[in-house]
């Protein structure tokens, strides 16, 4: 059972370190040397970065297990660059070009991180949380069950027995084609747009206890309606949306760095074959 919980914590590490990713962490006094591999030193502080790159599942592992498993990872790593640069591999235009690639990568990564975090305040999340609310006003919704049936004549018949005080949702189950039958024909709380027009319409316009006097045609079928209660949708409080609003201006504050980047630049574009874009 170790061997195994061994080798799932290496696959989960290999996998997370394809691609290592750069911090902000500071090498500090009390970021120790926990290797050196040919005179390269390791920091207890790479291996911590390392150790946040892996997903939920990895990070279970105990804490000394971990760190032995990124510790030879690294040197392992590194005592096989070196090898590779000893023969040249560096050298080679197409390595050169990939590993530059990579490097560009991580520096976007770590420019674009730093800008987000100088930028990212908590009145432009405030900010971002009134807009969501103004494009988001509350919206009225219905708790309806219905009776859906082939003919007007039987939805009619229908609207009868409800009327002599047969219970709706025993009806339902007896008598309802559609799926919300075996639960009484309840379909929950909706807003007008979820339901097609001519539902949504009827529904809207009873009050709680109220069921529609005439059938009502849709592509469906014909249906009777109940409506069993009306209220409006809450909006999310600024605590229950705060992650999503920061992750928006993230975003935000991405696409304007980047259009400026680009408004300042000379970007030219060219298709498969290497000829320029028709205009």
């Amino acid at each position: 059972m170790r061997k195994f919980a061994l080798a799932a914590a290496a696959a989960a590490l290999s996998a997370a370190l394809a691609l290592p990713q750069l911090s902000a962490t500071a090498k500090a006094a009390d970021d120790p040397v926990v290797a050196v591999v040919n005179g390269y030193e390791i920091f207890m502080s790479d291996i911590m970065n390392r150790r946040e790159q892996l997903g939920p599942q990895a990070r279970q592992y105990p804490a000394q297990l971990l760190f032995n498993l990124i510790l030879q990872d690294m040197i392992t790593v590194r005592l096989v660059a070196d090898e590779a640069r000893k023969q040249g591999y560096d050298k080679e235009s197409q390595v050169r070009r990939a590993v530059s690639q990579i490097e560009d990568q991580l520096l976007q990564q770590e420019l674009m991180s730093r800008y987000v975090k100088d930028n990212m305040t908590d009145d432009a999340v405030k900010a971002r949380y009134d807009q969501f609310l103004k494009e988001n006003p509350p919206l009225d919704e219905v708790r309806a069950r219905h009776i859906l049936v082939e003919t007007e004549e039987q939805a009619r018949a229908v609207i009868v027995r409800v009327g002599k005080g047969e219970d709706f949702g025993r009806l339902a189950r007896e008598l309802s084609t559609g799926p919300s039958g075996k639960v009484g024909g309840d379909l929950g709380y909706f807003t007008r747009e979820k339901m097609v027009p001519e539902f949504s319409a009827a529904a809207f316009g009873l009050r709680p206890g109220d069921v529609t006097r005439s059938p009502v045609k849709t592509q469906f079928g014909w249906h009777v309606i109940k409506v069993e209660d009306r209220r409006t949708q809450e909006a999310p409080s600024y605590a229950q949306a705060e992650g999503q609003m920061r992750e928006q201006v993230r975003e935000q504050l991405t696409r304007k760095y980047v259009s400026e980047l680009r408004e300042k630049a000379r970007v030219e574009t060219f298709g498969p074959e290497g000829r320029p874009d028709p205009k």
